[in-house]
């Protein structure tokens, strides 16, 4: 069988042949891509010269690029069209995977040659960025147990592999949970919504008829719309209950185990607990500066949440339903309200926030900010909503840009940026990035624009911030490339780039009404732009208490039981009754799909501090676009990756590391 997956790629700029590729070609060209790096590997181990940075070092970081070249492809796919077999398929790469990462951590004669090397570091002449990477080369098989034998050895090995199995399994559970439950919708149900959301629930039923999915992009905006409470309980109940369902979806055992083995590796590795050990690599540094930080977000977001649920609690009541104010009726009046106090809602903005209307705006700001240029481009990928971009600057090619945008049963929930080629300058070669923005937005009628809410606009240039960060990379070493950062740094540049969003430039020339072409009116712009903290008490509160939960699970024993603690740091930090965490426990993906964001979902809190000071310093020059501004920003930030200290990355740009006011004040919560 000829497997396009061992073949060279003679596609534009190497992309995957995804046009070739088959369910039975993936793991013949996974264990064959193994293979090489073992052999490679086995080659370095066994030089008979004495190690140097070129023979050891430089030679681990190129020893991956043919699992790279394969796994990056497949978990493209995977996480963005998965089917059974590509999930059967996961499962199966699970262990495999993990048992390649032991016997490289557990190469003795491999180590040996890094542990000399950074004995050694001070005599060896290195760059500053080949110093970085043997730091890091260093660390990280320290981290994961290299310095262990024996039992503790064979045990971090059997921690490494069961946890990898979790993670994908708590995934897949996931998937099947959301892809499993609709709500069907009757024409009195549907006339009730704006005609965007009714265009949606028809898209997402196709032949069966309107309905809405627990897909965010519908879910959200049904809570928000739907005037019948007894269907937003329904919603709302299948929403949170991700994960939990009880059967062989159920995410609440694979949670309690994660966390035990967790514990256990961080113990195996002379640390009290996961969180000491996870932290020590971050900004932050320990468990007592994010606690800090968290809490004082905490303070203030839960009295304005407070003072507003009184006041929705008075707009249920006038509408005559008795009771306290709950979960699934806050999203319905917090927008009556802003409704009532801003003049606007969704069904007003919707028309002027058309997705390709706000590709374009992204694209618009980043060449306005760093001279790149796109163009779309016509090349083979794993669905045909995927839509493909060459991007350049001054000419020369920088990267190629892949959206994939629209929801389906076969993506897991969310949006995220990935890689399936990482920028880096290896082996005298100049390799450009395939970079990839996955997002779920809800695909209208065939023939019909999609419109995104301001919400998922704000999204898009997220995600977008995150790809710029790829595309602009420009160092030599693939481990220290575009987001190979730390995870309370890697959010800066995404949450950054929302703030382009928000510059009235842009949403003139842009933000242009889907009938009629017509420009946002300069009242309806002031009002969406004044609304834009609306309900951050809401807000900051659903993500500060996810983060605070996934903080203290790893602080400390485990939790036998993860539901009952997280119930109880819930009511030590006195969660409103109306509000639930924005990633409960058993869907909480960031946290238990993989290490990631474990003990780090505080990081989009710690990035918020830099990225509301960030663009304060186009402000204070008086042009958002201002081009030394942007030009120190590239060069101190996105195009350096990893290959220096996050803290010094920043200073270099800004002067100094920001604290909680820049946060609070971004919010509307600063006193």
């Amino acid at each position: 069988m000829t497997n396009p997956l061992l073949e060279p790629w003679d596609t534009p700029f190497g992309l995957p042949p995804f046009d070739r590729i088959e369910d039975d070609h993936w793991k013949p060209a996974a264990e064959a891509a193994i293979a090489q790096a073992r052999a490679a590997i086995e080659a370095i181990a066994a030089d008979p010269e004495a190690p140097t940075f070129a023979n050891t070092i430089a030679a681990l970081e190129m020893a991956d690029e043919p699992m790279g070249r394969v796994f990056g492809a497949f978990y493209a796919v995977a996480s963005a069209d998965s089917s059974p077999a590509l999930q059967a398929l996961q499962r199966d790469f699970a262990p495999m995977l993990s048992a390649h990462t032991s016997w490289v951590i557990g190469n003795r004669a491999l180590f040996d040659r890094v542990e000399a090397l950074w004995q050694a570091r001070e005599t060896l002449d290195l760059g500053d960025e080949e110093a970085r990477v043997l730091m890091l080369t260093h660390r990280r098989f320290v981290r994961a147990g290299a310095r262990l034998e024996g039992a503790q050895a064979e045990r971090m090995a059997e921690i490494r592999a069961r946890l990898s199995v979790l993670g994908t399994q708590f995934t897949q559970n996931l998937l099947k949970d959301e892809a499993d439950w609709s709500l069907p919708l009757s024409p009195g149900d549907l006339a009730a919504l704006p005609e965007g959301l009714r265009s949606a629930a028809r898209a997402a039923g196709g032949d069966k008829g309107p309905i809405i999915t627990l897909s965010r992009s519908l879910v959200v905006p049904f809570l928000q719309y739907s005037p019948d409470r007894a269907l937003r309980r329904k919603a709302f109940e299948a929403w949170t209950a991700r994960g939990m369902n009880g059967g062989e979806t159920d995410n609440r055992a694979i949670a309690a185990e994660t966390l035990k083995l967790r514990e256990e590796r961080a113990k195996l590795l002379g640390h009290d607990d996961y969180a000491s050990w996870k932290l020590e690599t971050e900004m932050a540094g320990n468990a007592q500066a994010v606690r800090e930080l968290l809490h004082a977000v905490w303070t203030p977001a839960r009295a304005a949440a407070n003072a507003d649920a009184q006041i929705y609690e008075e707009m249920l009541h006038a509408d005559g339903h008795d009771g306290p104010l709950e979960p699934w009726d806050w999203r319905y009046y917090a927008e009556a309200r802003r409704r009532a106090e801003h003049e606007i809602d969704d069904g007003t903005l919707k028309p002027y926030l058309q997705l390709d209307r706000m590709i374009e705006a992204a694209f618009s700001v980043a060449h306005r900010l760093f001279r790149i240029e796109a163009r779309e481009i016509e090349a083979p990928l794993y669905h045909p909503d995927c839509r493909t971009f060459e991007v350049t600057r001054n000419g020369e090619h920088l990267a190629v840009f892949i959206g994939d945008w629209f929801a389906r049963p076969s993506k897991r929930s969310g949006a995220w940026c990935t890689t399936m080629r990482d920028q880096h300058r290896m082996g005298g070669r100049d390799v450009r990035p395939l970079v990839l923005n996955v997002c779920n937005f809800a695909k209208p009628d065939a023939g019909e624009p999609a419109l995104l809410s301001f919400d998922d606009a704000r999204t898009l240039f997220h995600e977008f911030g995150h790809a710029l960060h790829q595309m602009l990379s420009d160092v030599t070493y693939e481990s220290v490339s575009g987001t190979s950062v730390a995870r309370d740094f890697v959010e800066l540049p995404s949450q950054l780039f929302e703030h382009w969003l928000e510059v009235p430039k842009v949403l003139r020339e842009f933000a242009l009404h889907a009938d009629t072409g017509a420009p946002m009116p300069e009242a309806l712009m002031d009002r969406m732009l004044a609304a834009a903290n609306f309900d951050q008490g809401f807000a900051t509160v659903e993500q500060t208490a996810s983060a605070i939960v996934d903080l203290e699970f790893h602080c400390g024993p485990a939790p036998a039981d993860p539901m009952q603690r997280q119930a109880e740091i819930l009511e030590e930090i006195g969660m409103p009754r109306a509000i639930t965490m924005r990633h409960a426990t058993p869907h909480f993906a960031h946290v238990f799909a993989g290490d990631g964001y474990a003990a780090g979902y505080y990081s989009y809190l710690w990035s918020e501090m830099m990225d509301a000071d960030a663009f304060e310093a186009f402000r204070e020059t008086g042009d958002p676009f201002d081009p030394e501004t942007a030009r120190r920003l590239e060069a101190h930030v996105l195009s350096r990756g990893g290959s220096e200290e996050a803290g010094l990355l920043y200073e270099r740009f800004r002067g100094a590391t920001p604290n909680v006011e820049a946060l609070l004040r971004g919010r509307g919560l600063a006193a």
